[in-house]
């Protein structure tokens, strides 16, 4: 359905579905970054756009439609993350292919796979932050707008997120010295 809407060329076209269709390609990044698998990204993108549709009349300033329908995606995983908690994780093996960590070139897979996992490991509200300016782009300025926090929280959950994702991907090493081991932490940086 979304390459079909993507593809679609007709003069009958609105003005919002214009817009909408102007944001997919950027909306689809997003979502393939957020959940890891370009299948389940596909679907979440799907249903975005299905409630977008369904509720443009509730869009305030036509101005922000990227950051509205980023919100959406946004909630719709959440409470996809939610509903997977209640039921378990069925996962059919045709889906293994779109597996971003799995369609990686074979000399960088275990970086790659590395990096997924690290992600998939995090809070979602770490992930999410780091994906805002990471994939996107955004200015702590703009983040704190669109996701109606202080500044100094976004910093924070910033350094926050980017030390739990160093951790998890450079975990620190024990060291062994008379028996005992020792784990070395990193230095606070003044």
């Amino acid at each position: 359905m979304i390459l079909r809407f993507l593809k679609r060329q007709t003069t009958a076209e609105t003005p919002f579905e214009r817009v909408l269709q102007e944001n997919l390609p950027r909306l689809r990044r997003y979502a393939v970054a957020l959940v890891g698998n370009v299948a389940m990204a596909d679907d979440l993108l799907q249903d975005t756009v299905e409630r977008a549709l369904s509720r443009q009349a509730s869009l305030e300033s036509p101005s922000l439609v990227y950051p509205w329908l980023r919100s959406i995606l946004h909630n719709l995983h959440i409470d996809e993350i939610r509903r997977r908690r209640n039921r378990g994780i069925a996962v059919d093996i045709d889906d293994l292919s779109d597996t971003l960590a799995l369609s990686a070139p074979a000399a960088d897979r275990s970086s790659t796979q590395d990096l997924v996992r690290a992600m998939g490991a995090l809070s979602t509200e770490h992930r999410q932050i780091l994906l805002l300016i990471g994939i996107e782009g955004l200015s702590y300025k703009e983040i704190a707008a669109e996701l109606d926090i202080p500044i100094g929280t976004v910093m924070s959950r910033v350094a926050r997120a980017r030390e739990q994702l160093r951790l998890k991907l450079d975990p620190p090493e024990p060291v062994t010295r008379s028996g005992a081991d020792i784990i070395r932490l990193p230095m606070a940086r003044p």
